[in-house]
């Protein structure tokens, strides 16, 4: 049946999501059969389809359009199918179920009124169960059916449906999701679905097909208070058009507007037309082009609004966050956050609790992990317009993409962000190149190569030499030494546990912002604790490595280049790690430099090979070669 037969706008859009091969596209290609919703022959070609495979009838290569669906046997993309029940339109979204399909749901499900959550009542809940439940709460999906799918393969026994009934509510009740309705069934066989199932006497609830009919129809957006994002603005004849489509409310001539940007007010002048007469109004739903008196001239995403009814504006955002890069999310890392036609340049400010997807608990992290859920604080240099997430809505539907816009996570807006009672309002801004970008610009990865040692050990001779032969070889490389960092730096620094561990936080901090650009950081500090070279790694995280340059204490007194160790045994020093203060080796470091053993020449090329194996993307090292 085609789409302009059943026309979108008055349809209620309808999202079926589930785990991968418990039987989403089975039930949809079922529910169009026994609904007489299909178009004459498509039955005959499923029939043909399935003979040829030497299946029974496959009612999922209905929806599997695309050969790679069919190739892979995964649902690739969301599918928007018009279906009806009686003289009530539907749109069923088909959303994907393979994990890595998981940035298509967000979009595909963004303005569904109702889900069906399909589980094999045989594998119960699964990991995308819970990823999918976990999007139906972010993108705001209030009323939900349960469709416990193959209860065949259960023998349709009362006890162990009841079993995977309960195991999926309590699922559900973590999330704040209360089921409308749970549902007993079998797509393949067409148990429940359009037909009441003799094999089931002893359930009395609805068919899937009745559910659907009790879904409330979607409420109307044109009693809400007025929301226009600008799309563009366009001059001819010398008059100027504002083009935008109204997401909620209307708009009449003669109605003034407030400008969000900069507030100015402009009352409507005309809502022209092409190849029609001059509208009146308009209202949800509709793409217009107003005149303004005066002539004033908005900027493309910027919201039109009532002067009475004006949206949140807030430099400070809390935001839900689905995140799909394969990278993970980090405190200071800058994006762009889409809203409707607008984009603003943001900052993670905070990360305020991440979701642990085995018991879906709220936990506090310094990172959201690939395909993680979180609540964020963004912040940006100015002030954004809008409104909080309302589900049922277009209000807060935010996405974060990153500097090719690619989406990189969906954002649903929750409100404005408070700074706390005496907190320092720290907006750490991070760049948008990504570490990846720079590796392959530069043919390799951005990393902290942390030299401990005694004093005289070696590790400045070693760090040195080893720059200069990175170097040669076109790696973007530097050092931070002690004694470099103690003249500039950390020159206010004593040599106090607190001064000589807070030497270190500054360095390995000045390590990872140099990291990050992509540069290889080799620190040679004596950092005797072992507490605190963890404090170290810590701070830099993923690329950060030890090496222990490994000189017995007489072989550093022998060499004492300062004259320290003799003054420290004069008593003229007191601390001196080695003498009166203690050193604790690495128990297990990266790397292990025995100096004492080799050359020094040897020592430098030893570390250069660890660095350049570390860091060297695999087409630059045979490129090398």
């Amino acid at each position: 049946m085609s789409e302009t037969l059943l026309p979108r706008a008055a349809a209620t859009p309808i999202v079926i999501v589930g785990h991968v091969d418990h039987g989403k596209s089975t039930l949809i290609g079922r529910l169009l059969h026994d609904t007489d919703s299909l178009p004459e022959g498509r039955v005959a070609q499923i029939i043909e389809s399935s003979r040829k495979r030497g299946l029974q009838v496959e009612w999922s290569f209905l929806l599997d359009s695309l050969q790679i669906e069919r190739d892979q046997g995964v649902t690739v993309d969301s599918t928007r199918i018009p279906f009806h029940l009686g003289t009530r339109q539907f749109v069923i979204v088909d959303a994907p179920g393979h994990r890595q399909f998981l940035r298509n749901m967000i979009t595909g499900a963004a303005d569904a009124e109702a889900a069906v959550l399909v589980i094999d009542a045989a594998e119960g809940a699964q990991e995308q169960t819970r990823r999918h439940a976990m999007l139906l709460r972010l993108i705001g999906i209030r009323h939900v059916i349960v469709l416990m799918n193959k209860v065949d393969l259960l023998d349709y026994d009362a006890e162990r449906i009841a079993a995977c009934e309960r195991a999926t509510g309590a699922l559900l009740d973590k999330l704040g999701i209360t089921a409308a309705l749970f549902v007993p069934a079998s797509a393949r066989e067409g148990d429940n679905i359009a037909a009441r199932s003799e094999r089931m006497a002893w359930y009395t609830g609805p068919t899937l097909t009745e559910a659907l009919d009790a879904v409330p129809a979607p409420s109307s957006r044109a009693d809400l208070p007025l929301r226009l994002p600008v799309q563009d603005v366009y001059r001819f004849d010398n008059r100027r058009y504002v083009v935008g489509r109204i997401e909620r409310g209307r708009v009449r001539v003669g109605d003034p507007l407030v400008i969000g940007s900069h507030g100015t007010v402009a009352r409507v002048a005309a809502i022209e037309s092409w190849h029609t007469a001059p509208q009146i109004s308009a209202v949800a739903g509709q793409s217009v082009a107003l005149v303004l008196e005066p002539d004033v001239i908005p900027d493309r995403g910027d919201l039109l609004h009532p002067p009475g009814d004006a949206p949140v504006r807030a430099a400070r955002i809390r935001t839900r966050l689905f995140w799909l890069r394969q990278e993970p999310l980090r405190v200071g890392e800058s994006l762009r956050l889409r809203l409707s036609t607008a984009e603003h340049a943001v900052t993670v400010v905070s990360i305020d609790s991440v979701v642990k997807l085995d018991d879906l608990t709220e936990h506090p992290s310094d990172h959201v992990p690939p395909e993680g859920f979180a609540e964020i604080t963004l912040a940006a240099s100015e002030a954004i317009l809008f409104d909080p997430f309302l589900p049922g809505t277009t209000d807060g539907r935010g996405v974060l993409v990153d500097r090719h816009q690619r989406i990189v996570g969906g954002a649903p807006l929750i409100g404005p962000a408070q700074i706390a009672e005496g907190a320092r309002a720290i907006h750490p801004t991070g760049s948008t190149l990504s570490p990846w970008d720079r590796a392959q610009a530069r043919g390799h990865r951005g990393a902290v190569f942390w030299l401990t040692g005694l004093s005289g050990s070696g590790k400045s001779t070693l760090a040195r030499g080893a720059e200069t032969a990175l170097f040669a070889e076109g790696i973007d490389v530097a050092v931070l030494d002690g004694d470099t960092l103690r003249a500039g730096l950390c020159a206010d620094l004593g040599f106090s546990d607190a001064d000589r561990r807070e030497n270190i936080r500054r360095a390995a901090s000045v390590a990872r912002i140099m990291a990050e650009t992509g540069q290889v950081v080799i620190v040679a500090l004596i950092s005797p604790l072992a507490a605190d070279r963890a404090m170290a790694r810590e701070i830099v995280g993923e690329g950060f490595e030890d090496v222990f340059v490994d000189t017995s204490l007489d072989q550093c007194e022998a060499r004492d280049p300062k004259g320290l160790y003799a003054a420290a045994r004069a008593g003229r020093i007191t601390g001196f790690t080695g003498i009166d203060a203690p050193y604790e080796p690495p128990a297990n470091p990266d790397l292990r430099l025995a100096t004492g053993a080799e050359a020094t020449g040897e020592t430098i090329a030893r570390l250069v090979r660890h660095i350049t194996g570390a860091v060297v993307l695999a087409d630059a090292a045979r490129r090398r070669s």
